[in-house]
């Protein structure tokens, strides 16, 4: 007889714990800033280019140094790095709130410094930290550990924008900012409860050749190489979060409240489906469900670019997020279970390259085609493109479409 189930094997172990409860005030932190900064530069501007700009400042140097901060991530301490990476963060979050000290500049080019410094920081921790929570669990528990790292990612998700709402309508930028940064001084605590961890021995080769040894592990393993590619096309073109501001602004007119609830609803979508993965893991057909998910979320964003009404564009934004919830389940799996350790570094650089492509560069995207065609034309057509994608995937990749099981 096969053992049951057990939901809660990586909360058994208490380092783990305590990476999970860093991550989630860092995670609310980084969706407060985004919301906040998001209305404020929408408020001085009225333009959604500018709020595509915010992606592009973040990008830029994410995505220059990405794939480096993974190579650190797999030659230096991994729990060092991220603090140091989550230190920078702090200082982002200080300048901030300096800035809203006084009387807010009209210039935008402070506000996209700041989100400049986050790429910055996050090319380094996403690496570092990924890499560190597969030393804190044995294997046999990856699938279960991503389904909580994630649950804990979109709980954070659901608080913190509604939170930064909030705080931004009855209290201010300042009290906003502020809650920001003692939310990034608790992670700073909290991940220095974990103990360090020895990187994983791996050959001391220059920095090319190991970047070039990261590059031909995923491109030679087609089913990351797939999952990678399908999520980095359908974020990029399918989702639009980046203009939230202008449909809670023109479209919904719910103000900046609305604006904290809508950012909130994908994260919703995905804890009750982190419920519903930690309870009942996927176990079979898992290719043909996570493009089966993956094209059910372009089809909610077609939904949500033509609804004009609060409740229904909320629900539709709930649904995308589960359904998007899946695909970073499995792909987070199927990544760790095909990754020595001691390339984990470099392969979850390659991943978050990937990531960062399709979320930062997806904002700015949007920005320029809702710049070019219109609100609402910019979205349907991203999210047609969403489901072009999972077509060709599912047609070029049959091994993805027919894979079993992790």
């Amino acid at each position: 007889m096969t053992e049951p189930h057990d939901p809660y094997q990586a909360l058994r172990h208490r380092e783990y714990r305590w990476f999970l409860l860093g991550s989630a005030p860092l995670f609310m932190a980084a969706q407060i800033q985004s919301l906040v900064m998001g209305w404020q530069v929408y408020e001085m501007t009225h333009d959604a280019l500018s709020l595509g700009l915010i992606g592009l400042a973040e990008a830029l140097p994410f995505l220059g140094l990405a794939l480096f901060g993974g190579w650190a991530a797999d030659r230096w301490e991994r729990r060092n790095l991220s603090l140091i990476s989550m230190s920078v963060l702090l200082a982002g979050a200080v300048i901030l709130l300096l800035l809203n000290l006084g009387q807010l500049p009209r210039a935008t080019w402070p506000f996209y410094l700041v989100q400049g410094l986050a790429g910055l920081a996050r090319a380094f921790y996403r690496p570092a930290s990924h890499a560190l929570s597969t030393q804190l669990v044995p294997r046999e528990v990856y699938q279960n550990a991503a389904t909580w790292r994630s649950s804990v990612f979109f709980s954070a998700t659901v608080a913190g924008p509604a939170l930064g709402g909030l705080l931004y309508s009855f209290a201010g930028p300042l009290c906003a900012y502020g809650t920001e940064a003692g939310f990034i001084a608790f992670s700073l605590f909290a991940l220095g409860r974990v103990g360090r961890r020895p990187r994983p021995p791996a050959p001391e080769t220059s920095f090319a050749r190991s970047l070039v040894e990261g590059v031909h592990f995923v491109f030679a393993h087609r089913l990351i190489l797939s999952t990678l590619s399908l999520d980095l096309f359908a974020v990029l073109f399918g989702g639009a979060v980046a203009l939230l501001p202008a449909f809670a602004s023109d479209v919904l007119h719910v103000g900046p409240r609305g604006l904290g609830l809508l950012r909130a609803a994908p994260a919703v979508g995905a804890v009750l489906m982190s419920i519903v993965l930690a309870h009942w893991p996927q176990s079979r057909s898992t290719g043909k469900t996570l493009l089966y998910c993956v094209a059910a979320f372009g089809l909610t964003w077609i939904g949500f670019a033509w609804s004009t009404s609060f409740l229904l564009s909320w629900a539709l934004l709930a649904a995308g997020g589960a359904f998007d919830n899946v695909s970073v389940v499995l792909r987070a799996t199927l990544v760790q279970m095909k990754t020595p350790p001691e390339m984990m570094g470099r392969v979850q650089a390659i991943n978050g390259f990937f990531i960062g492509s399709s979320n930062e560069l997806g904002a700015f995207e949007s920005g320029v085609a809702a710049r070019l065609f219109g609100l609402i034309p910019s979205v349907v057509f991203g999210a047609c493109i969403t489901l072009v994608v999972v077509a060709v995937t599912a047609w070029r990749v049959p091994e993805l479409r027919k894979l079993s099981r992790l």
